[in-house]
């Protein structure tokens, strides 16, 4: 064997790796680069950190400050510098020059530190849709100079409200009250509140913000029910199931005593004349329970005006039910609405967005079939796309003995009133008329 060919097998050999017993591997690639990574975080983590924070504090929010057009204006200044070197043009490197020079002078307008205590605050964090929605901005010059004049700037949803500040004395109070349009139902995020520096080109811009944001509840549109109108259950003591119980407020019958009953229902008048111990026998009684299935699905409703409809007949049922201290359950293809309050059921309906993926009205009615059985009213709220074949099939998902109703909200239409089979379908145009509608159901 040749010394060469003993060099070239002993180097294979070298270049082989072997675990412990010997077996050969394979080393990858990311087992070096996880050690390298590890080695790097162990080593320069810190000095990392260090570098983040210098970042963060100082370096982002002055890159933060230069505009839009800032940037556009000092990539011109370095292209027009960078041609007039190399071609020699000095009209360029004059161009370069200005447009470095208004940097310089907008840098001028943003200096300088501002010191206000300023407080926003609304009126009223929900309103229904329709209502004046109003607040108040109070700005106080907290400093020991007198404040230039300055801008406010405060986000209310997509759009921003400008307020121009004057010449502020030391200690001087500014209050500014604006209005916020509440034509739809939404969440609206009012603030936070940012005084706003810049310079006339607006090359520069520089903002500090001085109160958190606020939640504005525009809740959709309600109307009040009456009593018959809310739940159709007349009856204070509930409804009679055909459960029978020894203790209950819904009075039965008479039977004989047996030991062990409890004495204290023991009737004596009959028991004198039979000659013998009768006791009452009572109803076991439910608590009126109102279902409420509300379709999100915007392929059944033919407008999006439909749906808001649908939403607000929802939460005046809704309403009226926790009004009377009755058990309410409100369920959409999203999943169970919180009705433990009337504030957390109009927060969530105002939180309620379309969904198309998640089922359909029939689908809708199985759920709250399984989630809702023993409720004694469920009122199906649906579009006037859902057709009846469907809504028969939703009402078969309603459990026997259970009065069940279909309201259909189409915008504009003539109140009406039809049925299928035992499912009373109601026909709303506008959410004034709910009431009326609900008592041609009761008829």
């Amino acid at each position: 064997m040749s010394i060469t060919t003993i060099a070239r097998r002993a180097g294979a050999a070298l270049r082989r790796p072997f675990h412990h017993d010997g077996a050969p591997t394979r080393l990858h690639p990311a087992s070096l680069l996880g050690d390298g990574a590890r080695l790097a975080e162990e080593y320069l983590g810190p000095l990392w950190a260090k570098v983040r924070f210098w970042l963060g504090r100082y370096v982002v929010p002055v890159l933060r400050t230069v505009s839009t057009l800032g940037w556009v204006v000092l990539a011109t200044a370095v292209v027009l510098w960078t041609v007039g070197s190399m071609y020699g043009w000095q009209e360029a490197k004059v161009a370069a020059l200005v447009a470095a020079l208004l940097l310089v002078i907008g840098t001028g307008f943003i200096l300088g530190r501002s010191s206000y205590g300023i407080t926003l605050d609304l009126a009223r964090t929900r309103v229904a849709v329709g209502d004046h929605a109003v607040g108040s901005i109070e700005v106080q010059n907290t400093a020991a100079r007198t404040m230039l004049p300055a801008a406010l700037e405060l986000p209310v949803g997509a759009a921003t409200a400008l307020f121009h500040l004057p010449r502020m004395k030391p200690g001087e109070v500014h209050e500014d009250l604006f209005t916020i349009p509440t034509t739809r139902r939404a969440v609206i995020t009012v603030g936070p509140v940012r005084s706003v520096r810049a310079d006339p080109l607006h090359l520069l811009r520089r903002q500090v913000l001085w109160t958190d944001p606020t939640d504005l509840f525009v809740h959709p549109k309600t109307t009040a029910l009456d009593g018959s109108a809310a739940g159709f259950l007349k009856d204070l003591e509930g409804l009679p199931t055909v459960e029978l119980s020894s203790a209950d407020v819904s009075f039965h019958a008479l039977r004989d005593y047996v030991p062990g009953d409890d004495r204290r229902h023991i009737h004596w008048k009959t028991t004198a004349r039979t000659g013998k111990l009768m006791v009452r026998q009572f109803e076991e009684t439910r608590r009126a329970h109102l279902a409420v299935a509300l379709s999100v699905n915007p392929d059944e409703y033919e407008r999006e005006e439909d749906l808001e409809l649908a939403i607000s007949a929802a939460a005046s049922i809704g309403r009226q039910a926790i009004r009377e201290a009755r058990e309410l359950s409100v369920l959409t293809q999203r999943g169970p609405v919180r009705s433990e309050t009337g504030r957390n059921l109009l927060d969530d309906m105002t939180r309620l967005q379309a969904t198309a993926r998640r089922g359909s009205s029939v689908d809708l009615a199985r759920s709250m079939g399984d989630a809702v059985p023993n409720a004694s009213v469920v009122f199906f709220i649906v579009g006037s796309l859902v057709t009846p074949a469907q809504l028969r099939t939703a009402a078969a998902q309603v459990p026997p003995g259970v009065r069940a109703f279909a309201i259909r909200a189409i915008t504009g239409a003539q109140s009406s009133r039809a049925n299928i089979a035992d499912l009373t379908v109601l026909t709303l145009g506008e959410i004034t008329e709910l009431a009326a509608v609900l008592r041609k159901a009761a008829v």
